[in-house]
């Protein structure tokens, strides 16, 4: 049975307590202990909860000191409590976030947003990527009139892209699943069984997908009538201010944004041609805290970073530093028995053997490191030379810790 907790209270086993509140411990599938640490997530010394946030570090319950190198998950590319960002969001918060009205900076940023997003001629906000992705692919079927999707990536929660326990079989079998870049697997899917509404991408997974593959999905789009859509949430504000499409130069229908575009605030949103998103007026898009302010505000202040600062090659050049030092740790310690892998903006870890992987995280975190478990690290403007020392300082220390135990296991 739980027991109620007053503020204040001296501080407690926070995972205990969230186990006990929670269900799974936490909200965020990817925070839960199981997920940050896997077959480690019992270890003493692992954090669970952190106080604050700075620029690139975070400070645990227990007061101890980490550089982040998973960033949010991505959602933060500038840094954590920006102070620009933050000045922002508590402006937008001290003249009152909601109303029955609208508010202008949901127009003003929707602009600023068509300026900078190759697709956008028009936008609808939401505040997450998840929803930003349902919304896109309701807006194909509603303009199409047919309801079968072309899959291919990792699209948040909601039914329409999850086979999870829970969601109806005949959601499921909307849906086709294609392999990344698989050019001749995409053909094959548009040549079989009923037109599709959509074609819907992530178009960089472990890497920034071929220009034959995203053509050929453009080109197949074109031929049958369906929408092409980008799922940008990771990459838009990060590969390029624009997303892969303004790397690429091959453009889609709709297009759907969050994560970086507001820092870690709130907010996604799903762009496109006109004359696709006025489908969004024929069905039913709507959610009270959509055009929230503090989000809103926060995107804003990016934007001004961005039109300031080469913010997106920052981050890529941190993100290559994150990842030369880490993988060189990591080629001196073949013991191990993982990898850094993956293009500099957004990679990851990789090991034969899932129990080595969680061993390193674990064994970082202790060291005062944070690696997310796989993918992805994220490079963030924030990250200095101060960081980058302590994880060259940390590293040869924590791998050479596991050396005795990792080794028990065998050859990598």
């Amino acid at each position: 049975m739980s027991r109620a907790v007053a503020f204040g209270d001296a501080p407690d086993d926070w995972r205990t307590r969230a186990v006990d509140a929670i269900p799974g411990g936490c909200s965020t599938g990817s925070k839960r202990p199981i997920a940050l640490y896997g077959t480690r997530a019992a270890d003493p010394g692992v954090p669970s909860h952190y106080d604050r946030a700075e620029g690139c570090r975070v400070w645990s319950t227990d007061g101890r000191r980490f550089v982040d190198c998973g960033m949010a998950l991505g959602a933060v590319g500038i840094g954590y409590a920006d102070p620009a960002v933050t000045r922002a969001v508590q402006e937008a918060a001290a003249q009152g976030n909601v109303s029955s009205l609208p508010h202008r900076l949901e127009v003003e940023v929707a602009e600023a947003l068509i300026e900078v997003i190759p697709s956008a001629e028009q936008v609808r906000f939401l505040r997450t990527g998840a929803e930003a992705t349902a919304a896109a692919v309701r807006i194909a079927r509603a303009v199409t009139g047919r309801e079968r999707l072309i899959a291919c990536g990792y699209f948040g929660w909601f039914d329409w892209s999850s086979d999870a326990v829970g969601v109806p079989a005949s959601v499921r079998e909307a849906v086709t699943w294609v392999p990344f870049n698989d050019v001749p697997a995409l053909e094959a899917a548009l040549d079989a069984g009923e037109l599709p509404a959509a074609i819907i991408i992530e178009p960089l997974v472990h890497e920034v997908a071929g220009d034959a593959w995203l053509t050929a999905a453009r080109r197949g789009a074109d031929r049958v009538g369906a929408v092409l859509i980008f799922d940008e949430i990771k990459t838009a504000f990060r590969v390029r201010t624009g997303g892969v499409q303004a790397l690429t130069g091959i453009v889609p229908d709709l297009s759907t944004i969050g994560k970086a575009l507001a820092n870690g605030y709130p907010l996604a949103a799903v762009v496109g041609r006109a004359a696709v998103m006025d489908a969004a007026t024929q069905t039913w898009i709507s959610s009270t805290a959509a055009a929230e302010t503090t989000g809103l505000a926060a995107a804003r202040a990016v934007l001004a970073w961005h039109d300031q600062v080469d913010v997106c090659g920052r981050m890529a050049a941190s993100g290559a530093q994150l990842r030369t030092i880490i993988g060189a740790a990591l080629v001196d310690a073949p013991w191990v028995g993982v990898c850094a892998e993956g293009p500099p903006v957004m990679w990851r870890l990789t090991a034969d053997l899932p129990e080595r992987l969680d061993a390193l995280v674990a064994a970082a975190a202790r060291h005062g490191i944070l690696l997310k478990r796989g993918a992805y690290q994220f490079g963030a403007v924030a990250h200095d030379e101060a960081a980058f020392a302590d994880i060259a300082q940390a590293l040869p220390v924590v791998v050479d810790a596991l050396r005795p135990e990792l080794q028990r296991m065998g050859d990598p």
